[in-house]
């Protein structure tokens, strides 16, 4: 049995969370400060555990369907990105919390993201896949 691509993109994205934790936190620090560089560190943070249930859910909707697969995909990144303003949200009444340092970390870690998700993934759709119900077959004229 071959390995899901979804879990597979997981499991090769996560070991590079911890650097990049780490490197948002010392470049953070570096531009503003400490609240700056913890601000940036848990915006990268969120981005890969939001990366990793996006993944997770994207495998189990390819054993439903297409179409569930689908609806999660383009209906999981507007929840995903609600998520990530909302959770930025709550985070600001914190003092330490500066939102410019969050998303400037967020943003391009998403990016990243998505590329490699886009690499990862490219070439990889099965033609088993896709299934097409039989129809009647066309009469010509």
């Amino acid at each position: 049995m071959t390995p899901e691509p979804e879990r597979v993109m997981v499991r090769r994205a996560l070991p590079f969370g911890i650097p990049a934790i780490a490197a948002a936190l010392l470049i953070g620090w570096g531009f503003g400060g400490w609240n700056v560089g913890w601000s940036a560190a848990l915006g990268v943070a969120i981005v890969l555990a939001n990366f990793a249930v996006h993944g997770l859910s994207l495998s189990r909707a390819a054993r439903i369907s297409l179409t569930v697969l689908f609806a999660v995909a383009v209906g999981g990144f507007v929840v995903r990105m609600a998520a990530i303003v909302g959770i930025m949200v709550l985070l600001n009444r914190l003092a330490f919390f500066s939102p410019l340092g969050f998303v400037l970390a967020v943003v391009p870690t998403t990016l990243l993201l998505i590329g490699f998700e886009m690499k990862l993934l490219a070439g990889r759709v099965e033609a088993d896949s896709w299934t097409f119900p039989a129809g009647p077959e066309r009469m010509s004229r």
